[in-house]
């Protein structure tokens, strides 16, 4: 049995505490222009040390998985209401674009 806590986004870029697992991190989230796709940025908890930079927010993988030897304990699963293989566009995020963290 699996279970979700969702990631408490709001429209616009942001930087936020979350822990995942056992550990406390800072999430920076950013739009790319030039992409034209949400990103997410892993931090230590003061916000100085990248861990993780540049995940793109894409549908239908865990964002997390290439990394599975960081131990972060669950999966990272960006999802959109109504169709949960379309990205959140720029002014979905926090709306209808979600992100979760996935403990198993």
């Amino acid at each position: 049995m699996s279970t979700s806590y969702e990631i408490p986004l709001a429209p616009g870029a942001q930087t936020l505490q979350i822990t995942l697992g056992s550990t406390e991190y800072t999430l920076n989230v950013y739009w790319l222009e030039a992409s034209n796709c949400w990103t997410v940025d892993i931090l230590d908890v003061t916000g100085t040390i990248n861990i993780i930079t540049g995940i793109p927010l894409i549908t239908g993988a865990d964002l997390l998985e290439q990394y599975g030897y960081m131990n972060f304990g669950g999966m990272l699963i960006d999802q959109t209401d109504g169709d949960i293989y379309a990205p959140p566009t720029y002014a979905s995020l926090g709306s209808t674009g979600h992100l979760y963290f996935i403990v198993e």
